[in-house]
């Protein structure tokens, strides 16, 4: 029986129960105070696995590059956690092709997690919710968690600020060469990954990015540019995920990369991604204290004299945030 205690439920989680795992995850998704109870506990345990994103357009291959890669990584004992965002239904709110069937090999392996998550309008690829998922997944004991975006297009660039290692994929001959060359996608590529690679053009598709991201330092670096230059160019590789060819390779540029970053707090991605979800837990909180209780009718107030030109977006932020200050109404 999975119990329902948040405590209760996240020492069986720990414990393996994968059933106690995936209600977790569901509160998790939907936000309850289960879920904020659960992470309290599971949170301090978590900070072990290497979070890889894999991201890029449509018809690139992401979800069978990451079946192949829970192939490789369950070949040299590793357990995989995957957080899989897909679109959301217009009528439910949950995720579309959640099954992801190309994974469902591994269901009954008890070291491999696959977990979809509706997207729910969430811009930039990753679910709301996609980061908190993937701290429980690793404290869970998961030491690879894939983050895979929905695949919308070149927006998707928020998987960086959430993965350790960003994984960008690139189909051959998909005309998108040109675009390519500005896409903000690419710039927050660590490993940049031609996929399809027995499709001709291939190679060279490979060997213009690397052409591409070799010199300038930067994806689409203006002429004379203040901007910073890369610290790394990012390794660009070939795989076809549907044999295998090329994975070797593609797990051992994930190891590098590990393996060059900084540690703990001296990650400036693990600072970014813990500030991020702190300021969006106290925005949430604001919000609540602002829109609950005794505060509603200030607020409804606040917001109708913003409606009809009375008040600007800045005044009527400053004075509810002075109600929070001095505990008024």
């Amino acid at each position: 029986m999975i119990p329902a205690d948040p405590d209760a439920l996240a020492q069986a989680a720990l414990g393996g129960d994968r059933r106690a795992l995936a209600r977790i995850l569901t509160a998790v998704e939907n936000r309850t105070p289960a879920a904020e109870a659960a992470l309290r506990i599971l949170y301090p345990k978590a900070g072990r696995a290497h979070l890889v994103g894999i991201t890029g357009p449509p018809g690139s291959g992401k979800s069978t590059l990451v079946s192949a890669i829970i192939a490789n990584a369950r070949e040299a004992g590793r357990a995989v956690g995957v957080v899989a965002v897909a679109p959301s239904s217009p009528i439910t709110g949950g995720a579309l092709l959640g099954d992801r069937v190309r994974m469902q090999s591994y269901a009954g392996d008890s070291s491999v997690f696959i977990r979809s998550m509706a997207a729910r309008g969430h811009a930039g690829g990753l679910a709301p919710t996609s980061t908190a998922a993937a701290a429980v997944l690793d404290a869970c004991g998961f030491d690879l968690v894939l983050l895979e975006t929905v695949g919308t297009g070149q927006s998707e660039v928020e998987v960086a600020a959430a993965a350790d290692t960003t994984v960008v994929l690139e189909a051959p001959e998909m005309g998108d060469e040109v675009q390519a060359i500005k896409a903000g996608l690419l710039e927050v590529a660590d490993i940049v990954v031609v996929n399809k690679g027995d499709r001709p053009g291939a190679q060279r598709t490979a060997s213009q990015l690397r052409a591409m991201l070799v010199g300038s330092g930067r994806v689409g670096r203006r002429e004379g540019s203040n901007d910073r230059p890369r610290p790394k160019e990012p390794e660009v590789l070939v795989t076809t995920a549907t044999t295998g060819d090329g994975v070797p390779e593609l797990m051992a540029a994930l190891a590098r990369h590990r393996q060059g970053r900084p540690s703990g707090a001296d990650d400036p991605t693990r600072r970014a991604r813990a500030a991020a979800q702190v300021w969006a837990i106290l925005g949430d909180r604001v919000r609540a204290e602002l829109e609950g209780g005794s505060r509603v009718a200030t607020t409804e107030a606040v917001i109708r004299e913003v409606a009809e030109h009375r008040l600007d977006p800045f005044g009527a932020a400053d004075r509810l945030l002075a109600t929070l200050r001095t505990g008024g109404q």
